[in-house]
């Protein structure tokens, strides 16, 4: 998420005083048994998601640089859960090379197919960037980035909803399943992918996309937020098919306009459609974007787990239903 660096670093020096450092220093302090609680739900569970997150996260990926083996590591392993799922390539491969890089590098990208002969020509694009930084300067003996919260935590979110439709077949429009690289680099990625589809002649109907769900929101009467909040009526939908108010509005990303400073805003720009992105990081609730202490250990799996279980709902409302319910305002 290095597009909104800046914008994190003016508020971090405003807001995370001792009072908010000592409350992110005791979510980090959470066990591991407390973490690894089920998460609300059926379909997930925080054991299922850690373990995705702990190889994603984990030294030997080397923080998932773009053109890196550490982020080759993870394409294949994000391959693996695709195949091992139901979910078919959406390209001849699961890859789909960048033109826009100059290091090799992809995006992965699947696809399960509606069962509506119909509504299975309108495409729905879920997707997360799986990169993140790399190395870095050394901060007590720890150079690794590990990018747990950024964003191996919105990655192993769309892989358990890729493993959930992939294996349920529930869909009646075709959802595509886009993990992006080079978002770190400028939304290179999604900025390839959105270009490719739209000269393909894609009939995009919505992007939503993952950012940054590894811990929750704080003091919040909402689950989750989505950038771009008064563009369109998708937190109506959601909470709509929810049956609660899981998704707000942040003021603050508005003011930072967050919404065009992550891989949803590329499908926005090429297609015109609704794109946003849903997000659990506030700017108070957690203190190392881009620092070497974005591991694992400090994510909240149960939170992760408990907001995929609510979503997928959401996501299934909006793939059956029988018209296009979210409109841009």
């Amino acid at each position: 998420m290095k597009t909104i660096l800046y914008a994190f670093t003016a508020l971090f020096m405003m807001t995370c005083g001792p009072s908010k450092i000592e409350q992110t220093t005791a979510l980090g302090a959470k066990s591991r048994s407390e973490a690894t609680k089920k998460g609300e739900g059926t379909f997930t569970d925080a054991e299922r998601i850690g373990k995705i997150m702990d190889y994603l996260a984990s030294d030997e990926l080397k923080g998932r640089d773009s053109g890196s083996e550490g982020i080759e590591m993870a394409a294949k392993y994000i391959e693996n859960h695709f195949k091992s799922s139901g979910v078919k390539p959406y390209f001849e491969t699961y890859r789909d090379t960048l033109s826009n890089f100059e290091k090799p590098s992809f995006n992965v990208v699947g696809i399960v197919e509606g069962s509506d002969p119909a509504l299975k020509n309108e495409y729905i694009v879920i997707g997360a960037h799986y990169d993140h930084i790399g190395v870095v300067k050394a901060e007590n003996g720890d150079d690794i980035a590990n990018g747990a919260n950024d964003n191996a935590s919105g990655t192993s979110t769309v892989m358990e909803f890729a493993r959930y439709f992939g294996t349920q077949k529930t869909n009646k429009r075709t959802l595509i399943f886009a993990l992006f690289s080079a978002e770190e680099k400028g939304l290179l990625g999604s900025k390839h992918l959105a270009k490719k589809l739209k000269e393909q002649g894609l009939n995009l109907y919505a992007m939503l996309n993952f950012e940054m769900t590894g811990v929750p929101l704080q003091g919040k009467d909402y689950f989750m937020y989505i950038t771009g909040y008064d563009m369109s009526n998708l937190a109506e939908v959601s909470n709509k098919y929810a049956k609660e108010n899981l998704v707000g509005f942040l003021p603050t990303a508005k003011e930072y306009n967050l919404f065009q400073r992550s891989d949803n805003y590329a499908f926005y720009q090429e297609f015109g459609v609704p794109s946003h992105t849903f997000c659990t990081f506030d700017f108070t609730n957690f203190d190392h974007y881009h620092k070497v202490g974005d591991e694992t250990d400090i994510m909240d799996f149960a939170h992760m787990a408990t907001l995929v279980n609510k979503t997928i709902p959401v996501l299934e409302g909006i793939a059956n239903a029988p018209t296009q319910e979210i409109q841009k305002k």
